[in-house]
């Protein structure tokens, strides 16, 4: 595409463009001034590239049967392109929704950049993950870094060789690279990317909006429970535990996403567990803390507000890593029965198969993770949220700095991105042991490799029936993973695979009709061999978890409102705490 320069409408409008520009980044390079630069290498990366080299070389053969291949590759695209047969070349149906526009295909020159850019991809993937010298561990440490690399040079992220891009630039004569300037600029002195317009949402009012009271708080979390619509409920209570690296209302969105007020239509008792946004004075917790202080004393503050004799509960992510602990330390007590049923959403105990989080815990990482933390007592959650978006960059962030930066599009309204916006600290000091003695050394899958409240567990004691779900895309807890958990404990146990992965495969409400799940009455060693004999159901899996629920739930009893049992209420739900931003 190209503009005339000779239009003085043209040159007006790229001349007051570039002025604007100009003057945004003078402003914002003098409120940077006197801030220290990082020049440290973090993630050990220096050392990755060193160990990939030497791998290399120590298979010449094998790196050059790669290259030939490449370079004849190469030379069948550039041929196709010449001839103007582009379909014939090697990766011309690669399916990539980076490339999903048509001009990257109807555009000989932009399909010849689409299609060279996903053949060097390959090859620099494929290359990598054919280095036999090195160990487990530093391999897939080289192919996630290198896969960052790989996302972050796609043509599609720079103006130039965009077809988008250029297209708007030319409509809007540099109007919207200005304006992506000015979102980038603000999102890099907010210290995080904006994914959607973050004043469109208000916790209370447009998500975790499901009517309840506070009735019990303490430094590490409010307990909210939420008033019953149905005139009588199940006797056994609902308490759940959601995960404190997160805010808890991924399970209470919009109304017609939310866990929450469907359980409660569904003549629940629902406790929620809202956890503190973690600062200087939680920086002694541990996952004793989180035990004892956390779930212990709200089963306990349930149970008195109720007068029932035992709850059901839920675990989702890292709360269910640390529930199944409490199950164990229960077990070793004798108060097995404080908890009729357990179920977990997309739960590790077993962390040998952990996926790509697990190279965040060598060395250098560890080191980077305490030092950066030392002072505050916490680890921000910018930090920890941009670790997970990294694990989909080309979802979770280049896809946004297409969009936001380089297409200056307006912020979409979207209650999950708001979520997901809405970071959380966590404790320094459980932080770090929950990488080493989870992610690293595996120690709560082993008897009595972790204790707690000084008493050594053991999860293969733990009879509590159990309810295990897991997401068939889950990049955050793989479900070979999670799948673990029922080779481990020793009551009654139902697996479901969910559609989706971390998020989606849980927030699925059934009115939405999406996705699927499957179940298997038998559960084999491998999820290899439970997927065999699986049965697919289309849809939501939440009835099938109620249907589980229910006959642990007792019998009908008039409907519980909150403040007229022993705890008394202190604030109208969703309570201060997860109103607390970073």
């Amino acid at each position: 595409m190209t503009i005339d320069q000779t239009d003085p409408r043209h040159l007006a409008r790229w001349t007051d463009a570039l002025t604007r520009g100009q003057a945004m980044m003078q402003a914002f390079v003098a409120a940077q001034a006197g801030k220290p630069l990082a020049a440290e290498d973090p993630l050990g990366l220096a050392a990755t590239w060193t160990a990939m080299a030497t791998a290399a070389a120590a298979d010449p053969a094998k790196l050059m049967t790669a290259q030939v291949k490449f370079m004849t590759d190469s030379m069948a695209l550039w041929t196709a392109f010449l001839t103007g047969t582009p379909a014939d070349s090697p990766v011309a149906k690669v399916a990539d929704k980076r490339f999903a526009a048509p001009a990257w295909h109807e555009q000989p020159v932009f399909d010849f950049i689409r299609q060279s850019y996903l053949l060097a991809s390959d090859f620099v993937m494929n290359a990598t993950g054919d280095l036999d010298g090195l160990d487990p561990h530093a391999k897939a440490k080289a192919l996630f870094h290198t896969r960052q690399i790989v996302d972050a040079m796609s043509p599609a992220n720079f103006p130039l060789t965009n077809p988008e891009v250029l297209a708007a630039t030319e409509a809007s004569g540099g109007d919207n690279l200005l304006k992506g300037l000015e979102h980038m600029l603000d999102d890099m002195q907010r210290g995080r990317m904006r994914m959607t317009d973050e004043t469109a949402f208000a916790v209370g009012r447009d998500v975790a909006a499901t009517p309840g009271k506070v009735v019990f708080e303490n430094r590490l979390f409010q307990l909210i429970q939420y008033a019953p619509t149905t005139a009588t409920v199940f006797a056994t209570p609902l308490v759940v535990f959601p995960p404190w690296i997160n805010k808890f209302y991924i399970l209470d969105l919009t109304p017609e996403k939310s866990f929450i007020r469907w359980s409660v239509e569904q003549g629940l008792t629902v406790f929620v567990v809202s956890w503190k946004n973690a600062d200087a004075t939680t920086a002694d917790v541990t996952l004793d803390s989180y035990v004892a202080e956390g779930q212990l004393t709200a089963i306990a503050r349930v149970l008195d507000a109720t007068g029932a004799e035992s709850v059901n509960v839920i675990g989702y992510c890292v709360a269910g890593t640390v529930l199944a602990a409490t199950l164990a330390l229960l077990e070793a007590k004798g108060e097995a029965a404080k908890v009729a049923s357990a179920t977990f959403f997309t739960a590790q105990i077993d962390f040998a198969d952990a996926g790509d989080l697990s190279i965040f815990v060598d060395e250098a990482s560890l080191a980077t993770v305490e030092k950066n933390s030392a002072a505050t007592g916490y680890t921000d959650g910018r930090a920890m949220a941009t670790t997970f978006n990294m694990l989909r960059s080309n979802d979770l962030i280049w896809g946004y700095v297409v969009n936001n930066y380089l297409l200056g599009k307006d912020y979409f309204p979207f209650d999950l991105l708001y979520w997901n916006s809405d970071a959380t600290n966590v404790p320094a000091c459980w932080h770090l042991s929950y990488l080493k003695d989870m992610y690293r050394d595996n120690l709560l899958v082993k008897p009595g490799g972790i204790k707690v409240a000084g008493v050594p567990i053991d999860l293969s004691t733990v009879t509590t029936p159990s309810y295990i779900q897991s997401g068939r895309d889950d990049h955050i807890a793989p479900a070979k993973s999670v799948y673990k958990m029922t080779q481990v404990f020793a009551g009654p146990k139902r697996f479901i695979l969910a559609g989706s992965g971390h998020i989606a495969g849980v927030v699925n409400p059934p009115s939405l009709k999406k996705y699927q799940y499957w179940t298997n009455d038998m559960l084999p060693p491998t999820l290899a061999e439970f997927v065999e004999g699986a049965v697919e159901t289309k849809g939501s899996w939440w009835p099938d978890w109620l249907a589980w629920l229910t006959p642990k739930s007792g019998a009908q009893v008039a409907a519980r409102v909150p403040g007229d049992g022993a705890l008394k209420v202190i604030e109208d739900a969703p309570g201060r705490y997860v109103k607390e931003r970073i």
